[in-house]
């Protein structure tokens, strides 16, 4: 737009208003609801755990929900993030990478989701002064109120009406009071304004305390940080108390009282063995009964729809924690002091538990103190290994070693990204006679580059100097293990999250070794999933991909349930060993 065009827009604008509500096309202002969920005290309580539980609540009403959490950090994204400072990095299937309350929404919700459920500062802040740079704001001078806020609520409104959702799930990252989310609490103070009485429900998660020295709960930090909310204009209409144990009633009281929150709309949010439990718990309380009143959406119910998904829900979470049977599982990374960096694994492993009854005990190990002498210790009483993604050359020769001891003593071996990569490396270490195989992303120098970035791959994808990103298709070779998991599809989808591939220049004398790439890219040479046959190991196969990322606990991921089911076979069968260069 050139000067004059602006200038001549700027003229014949209608008179200043301070009312800026930019309204997307297709919004339709009634039919859409929102629940803002917000965190008091302390951060960390669980704000995606209880938004996405009651948004399943609805969604099993036959309602549509489409969830969204709002990060205070500036980062556009969470790829860059340090997984101790933060916990995993959750790539969703169009390349977003995001907060891992974004997988705990897809879990719960079953839905695949896009990266309009998920924004930050960052993304915020750039898109007003792109628009700033556009001439967007018509000369205006470009402030937080009404620019920045206004920019909050056209995302909201935005996902709304792209998804055609009856209600829209917010869930404000951090606690009330933080500097970084100050206007995104502002935004859903004015959308609750601009929308009208009845169609914002806002849900102040809080935190009661439990001092051991006083052997009772205090609930006034919740009460000061609940005032703090209203404060800003925001009345809760429902409190969610976070506690160890059960809250009492007169703790619930004095929240109600300090609060103007009706004491059934004042619950308990205590600790339970599962997330998955916590579903039922809100509905037992009714909590899905006070939204449908105070958002008017009573007559959108399904309750046929209700009833069946309810039974198949209730058919999952009565079986937790049941089985009589347990195997033991080693995660062998380098993050294993955080479990929150492996959070979506922990669940892919706790869907195929329960669906296949046998209670799977984690084992963590630092592969940062293992070595070839050391390592059958460690693995004693394991009965299976499971190499998770990760970054750098720490702990990377520990993982080497693990996974020999898997492959040689036929020990159940699930390879994740890097685990995919490190075991093609073993491979053509011990079995193809390459001692110098390396990734150049540890060794650039190194003289066997078995693990490389290939310039012609970054032709392909696209990717330049970053990472290979979200679902691609994976073609599955017919016969294969991978092909049987997968019930024998010729073509699945995965998700990705790395930069380095196995060079083609390797495959074949990977190949005629004995490993088999069962899984490759559809139209270029790119090897996606590997597997070692059937009568040389019970179950040794990796994955480029991060298949836990697409888990749910209705639907455990293949790859990972024959995982499972190979390591209990291990443990109570106890199949014949076979060294994987045996024929």
């Amino acid at each position: 737009m050139s000067t004059q065009d602006l200038l001549a827009r700027i003229g014949q604008s209608q008179e200043e208003t301070e009312f800026y509500t930019p309204m997307p096309e297709g919004y339709r202002r009634g039919k859409h609801k929102y629940v803002v969920v917000v965190g008091t005290v302390i951060s960390g309580l669980g704000k995606g755990i209880f938004s996405s539980s009651l948004a399943k609540l609805l969604q099993d009403k036959g309602l549509r929900v489409a969830p969204i959490k709002m990060e205070g950090y500036l980062n556009i994204d969470s790829g860059t993030l340090n997984p101790f400072r933060h916990g995993e990095v959750f790539v969703l299937d169009d390349g977003m990478e995001c907060d891992m309350d974004l997988g705990t929404y897809e879990r719960l919700l079953d839905q695949d989701l896009t990266g309009a459920n998920f924004t930050t500062n960052g993304q915020i802040l750039s898109g007003v002064l792109k628009k700033e740079r556009e001439g967007g704001y018509l000369g205006r001078d470009v402030q937080v109120i009404p620019h920045v806020t206004g920019e909050v609520k056209l995302r909201l409104r935005e996902l709304a009406a792209k998804t055609d959702a009856d209600v829209v799930f917010v869930e404000v990252g951090g606690t009330v009071g933080d500097y970084e989310n100050i206007f995104y609490l502002e935004a859903v103070r004015q959308l609750a304004y601009e929308e009208g009485e009845g169609s914002v429900c806002f849900v102040a998660l809080t935190y009661v305390l439990e001092p051991g020295s006083l052997g009772e709960q205090k609930s006034k930090a919740a009460q000061l940080g609940i005032k703090r909310l209203m404060e800003m204009g925001i009345m809760p209409n429902i409190v969610a108390c976070r506690a160890p144990s059960p809250v009492t009633d007169k703790v619930r009281q004095k929240i109600s009282m300090a609060t103007n929150v009706p004491m059934p709309r004042v619950i308990s949010m205590h600790d339970v063995p599962s997330i998955y439990l916590i579903p039922e718990a809100l509905r037992e309380a009714s909590i899905d009964r006070e939204v449908l009143t105070l958002l008017g959406l009573h007559d959108r119910v399904v309750q046929r729809h209700e009833d069946r998904v309810r039974a198949q829900w209730k058919n999952y979470v009565e079986r937790i924690g049941r089985a009589e049977r347990s195997v033991q599982i080693a995660i062998t990374g380098k993050y294993t002091a955080l479990r929150d960096a492996y959070a979506s694994i922990i669940k892919a492993v706790e869907h195929c538990s329960v669906n296949l009854g046998c209670n799977v005990e984690l084992q963590w190990i630092d592969t940062t103190t293992i070595d070839a002498s050391n390592v059958a210790e460690h693995l004693k009483g394991i009965h299976g290994v499971i190499v998770p993604g990760g970054f750098g050359v720490r702990g990377t020769e520990g993982k080497i070693d693990c996974i020999r001891y898997a492959r040689e003593n036929g020990l159940p071996y699930l390879g994740i990204c890097l685990g995919f990569q490190m075991a093609v490396i073993e491979y053509a270490r011990n079995v193809c006679g390459v001692a110098d195989a390396n990734s150049t992303e540890f060794d650039p120098q190194c003289k066997s580059p078995i693990i490389d970035i290939l310039p012609e791959q970054k032709r392909i994808e696209g990717l330049g100097g970053n990472m290979r990103l979200g679902g691609k298709d994976v073609e599955l070779k017919p016969g294969t293990l991978a092909a049987r998991l997968f019930n024998d599809a010729k073509k699945i989808r995965l998700r990705f999250r790395h930069r380095y591939e196995v060079d083609p220049k390797y495959i074949d004398d990977l190949e005629k070794a004995g490993l088999v790439f069962s899984g490759k890219h559809p139209t270029q040479p790119i090897m996606q999933i590997f597997e070692l046959p059937q009568e040389v190991h019970p179950y040794f196969v990796g994955t480029q991909a991060h298949p836990e990322l697409t888990s749910r606990p209705l639907r455990p991921q293949p790859l990972f349930l024959g995982f499972v089911k190979a390591a209990m076979n291990f443990a109570f069968d106890k199949p014949r060993v076979l060294q994987a260069t045996e024929k």
